[in-house]
């Protein structure tokens, strides 16, 4: 499943995603600190999306919300779509 995330509150713009059987296959991030959000997609690239939500869910930067929060939440809207609990 591919799934495009437009953020909020955070320095990248938008999360392009890539699910296969609730395991997260690639995250792509545009905008936003090039090192940081290639080293957390790179990190959660083959975990289980549940895995991901729960370390990622939460954590903030400037404001409450973050580009690892925001892939978290992405994630979750992601899964929704595809109709996982």
């Amino acid at each position: 499943m591919q799934f495009s995330y437009a953020t909020a509150g955070s320095c990248a713009t938008r999360i392009d995603i890539e699910i296969d059987g609730g395991v997260i296959v690639a995250a792509r991030f545009v905008s936003g600190c090039a090192g940081n959000t290639r080293a957390v997609a790179a990190l959660v690239q083959g975990m289980p999306v549940v895995e991901a939500v729960r370390r990622l869910k939460g954590i903030a930067c400037q404001g409450d919300t973050s580009c690892p929060d925001q892939l978290a939440r992405a994630l979750e809207a992601a899964a929704l779509q595809e109709g996982a609990p």
